[in-house]
């Protein structure tokens, strides 16, 4: 039913374990990327909510106005220094994890490309004598639809029995004249639209 045999060529097997391996590779260093990410939110966030509770505590202990905003301005540069410093960290894990995938995929593209090659030049193969055996087939059949009485040493079975045909002909038109001239005779030699009286 199939055109390719069920079982698994070396071929594949190979493109597939080379492919895995550049796949696995490519997930791994993805998810250290995304993992450093993370970590840097959660960074992030803990300081972000450090600030916020020093800034609550100074603006909740200030006895008067002018401290409570001197407190919040106080605390609004850090925060927009360590939000500058989250943006290049950012900046620096993207650019790190282009790097990476760049040396995953150019450590594994030579042995994945080689291993389609082979893969391809084995389904090629595969499928141009797959064809080949179906042409036979074809032809095969087509010899056996168009003859359907021939023998297998190449004689026909209709040729053999037109010899015994012609025979029977033959033979059927001998007796046929022989008939004729049997009642000719019989006549005496009368026409054949008179009667006897």
């Amino acid at each position: 039913m199939y055109p390719f045999p069920q079982s698994v060529t070396p071929a594949v097997r190979t493109h597939m374990d080379a492919q895995t391996a550049f796949l696995n590779d490519m997930s791994k260093s993805m998810f250290r990327s995304f993992q450093q990410m993370c970590d840097l939110n959660i960074q992030l966030v803990q300081t972000l909510v450090e600030e916020s509770t020093l800034a609550s505590q100074q603006v909740l202990t200030a006895d008067r106005q002018s401290e409570m905003l001197t407190a919040a301005a106080a605390r609004a540069q850090p925060t927009t220094e360590k939000l500058r410093a989250y943006q290049q960290h950012i900046s620096r894990l993207a650019a790190d994890s282009q790097v990476e995938l760049a040396r995953v995929t150019e450590q594994h593209v030579q042995n994945t490309t080689r291993t389609a090659r082979a893969l391809v030049d084995e389904v090629a193969r595969t499928t141009a004598e797959e064809a080949e055996r179906t042409i036979r087939n074809q032809q095969e059949a087509m010899r056996n639809a168009s003859d359907p009485f021939a023998r297998p040493n190449g004689e026909s079975k209709a040729s053999g029995g037109n010899g015994e045909a012609r025979n029977g002909q033959q033979g059927a038109q001998q007796g046929g004249q022989q008939a004729m001239h049997a009642g000719q005779g019989g006549q005496g030699g009368r026409p054949a639209g008179s009667a006897a009286h």
